[in-house]
């Protein structure tokens, strides 16, 4: 795997680098400031690129959020990666199964490759690559930390009732809503949809704990 060849070849520096991978949904390579973009400042992603590596030729692998992941963490192209859709193993409704159909066991991910080189690994945001208990959750498939969505469906919602913390559900302050509702027209006001726990500010903290705890 090519991956893991480019792993072995640093072994041989003195020290191994630190990685941070952002994956980001529907963001244009363009739309950063690194890249070109001029009209929105991204000042903190643009520091990585100059001090770290910048791809030029770096593609999604899948259209869709799920098997782009799968093929992320396993290196294995689309044609050859177990998950190829956005196949749900619950349902929509509020006490509905969490979670997409789970990477096996047996699927070897950058995060279990990595641990092989001694890296502490962590993974913030969203997973989608399997629920609760399954063999795709995150903490199963090399990754010592994870804090987030764990089903891709519920990061729908901003204001969700809880994040997953590893195996353990990360309760908010936020109630109930149907993120996929629709209304009539903006008079009957959004804030329905503005809840008390803003997920995205809860990720950053728990990532840039980590970082700062595993950053040697």
């Amino acid at each position: 795997m090519l991956l893991e060849a480019a792993l072995l070849a640093v072994t041989a520096q003195t020290s191994l680098p630190n990685i941070v991978y952002i994956l980001a949904d529907d963001l244009g390579y363009g739309e950063v400031g690194c890249y070109g973009q001029k009209k929105i400042e991204t000042p903190n992603i643009d520091r990585l690129a100059a001090e770290g590596m910048k791809f030029t030729q770096h593609y999604s692998g899948a259209p869709v959020c799920a098997p782009a992941r799968c093929v992320l963490m396993t290196g294995k192209d689309s044609a050859h990666a177990y998950v190829r859709g956005n196949k749900e193993m619950g349902g929509w409704g509020r006490y509905d199964p969490e979670g997409q159909l789970p990477i096996p066991a047996s699927e070897v991910t950058v995060a279990e490759v990595l641990k092989t080189k001694g890296y502490a690994t962590g993974a913030f945001g969203k997973w989608g690559l399997g629920g609760p208990g399954s063999t795709g959750h995150p903490c199963f498939q090399g990754f010592d930390k994870f804090f987030g969505y764990l089903c891709q469906k519920d990061a729908h919602n901003y204001y969700p009732t809880h994040l997953w913390n590893n195996h353990d559900v990360h309760v908010t302050d936020n109630w109930y809503f149907d993120a996929h509702q629709k209304i009539k027209d903006a008079s009957e006001g959004f804030d329905q949809f503005i809840g008390v726990d803003y997920a995205p500010d809860l990720i950053m903290s728990e990532a840039e704990k980590w970082l700062q705890a595993n950053k040697d």
